[in-house]
């Protein structure tokens, strides 16, 4: 799956998530790490090589420990969530629409899926992950859900675009059918649309989303507390800076890896963490 650092490959320690959660109160940062683990290891699932049946016998026990959870009888590994769960008001929803969203990938790969499918994987897998964390940053309701939406699926757009050859690799593509078609790509294949010289063209209307998914979520945060919005507003910086570099870089074959450095992730966080 192409998802936002809450459920990056590797350790959560070399993640930017963990950078911009590091910050935050104890309580805070034990919630955000809960929310981070349950995402990794649903996503860990999604991505495996294991019998399709398999994994989706297995995620769908993972919506049962979230029922369970709720209904004030939790299994082991969704025990400790319980504090988080009252202290901070999470909703169960938003626990199920992180596993529906990394369920989409399981019976089959998602290859060019429309506009409207692609929104709601958006949803599910980054900006229901937004909906939970607000919640822990302590988001005015309103724009808590605004923040997530918005920049939810900023980040995700932004994954999607950098990692289209990672993607094409495991038979993925999230590129919509609409912007191939207007591209004039008719495959679905993902390598073959990777190899594509046309998919700049592809690329263009997911590029012009995710910056005015960014310009919306920055006008939200700037109207709240910066102690509220500390840790959003790096993701936030680290992944519009890795837009940039995308948009410089073109997106014509062959594309090279996008990666911040560390320096560049360690100006992010002393701007918007200390000064």
């Amino acid at each position: 799956m192409t998802s936002a650092d809450t459920t990056p490959a590797g350790s959560a320690s070399g993640s930017s998530f963990y950078a911009a959660m590091r910050i935050l109160p104890r309580a805070q940062r034990e919630a955000m790490f809960q929310i981070y683990s349950f995402c990794r290891q649903v996503d860990d699932i999604a991505d495996s090589d294991g019998p399709r049946e398999t994994r989706l016998a297995e995620i769908d026990q993972w919506r049962r420990d979230i029922d369970a959870l709720y209904a004030g009888h939790p299994p082991a590994r969704v025990k400790d969530y319980a504090a988080s769960v009252q202290q901070f008001g999470l909703k169960r929803e938003d626990f199920i629409a992180i596993i529906d969203g990394m369920e989409m990938d399981i019976p089959a790969d998602i290859r060019a899926p429309d506009g409207i499918t692609l929104d709601l994987y958006c949803d599910r897998v980054a900006s229901a992950v937004g909906r939970l964390s607000v919640r822990v940053f302590g988001l005015p309701e309103n724009d808590g859900i605004l923040l997530a939406h918005h920049l939810g699926r900023a980040l995700q757009l932004t994954n999607i675009l950098r990692d289209i050859d990672e993607d094409a690799g495991i038979g993925r593509l999230y590129l919509p059918r609409e912007a191939l078609d207007a591209a004039g790509i008719s495959s679905s294949d993902p390598k073959v649309v990777a190899a594509d010289s046309n998919i700049p063209r592809a690329c263009a209307p997911l590029i012009a989303r995710a910056r005015d998914h960014f310009a919306k979520s920055d006008e939200i945060m700037a109207r709240n507390s910066r102690r509220a919005v500390r840790a959003p507003r790096i993701m936030s910086k680290y992944y519009h800076t890795i837009l940039d570099k995308l948009v410089a870089r073109g997106f014509a074959p062959p594309r090279h890896p996008v990666k911040l450095s560390k320096a560049a992730k360690m100006s992010i966080l002393l701007r918007y963490a200390v000064i």
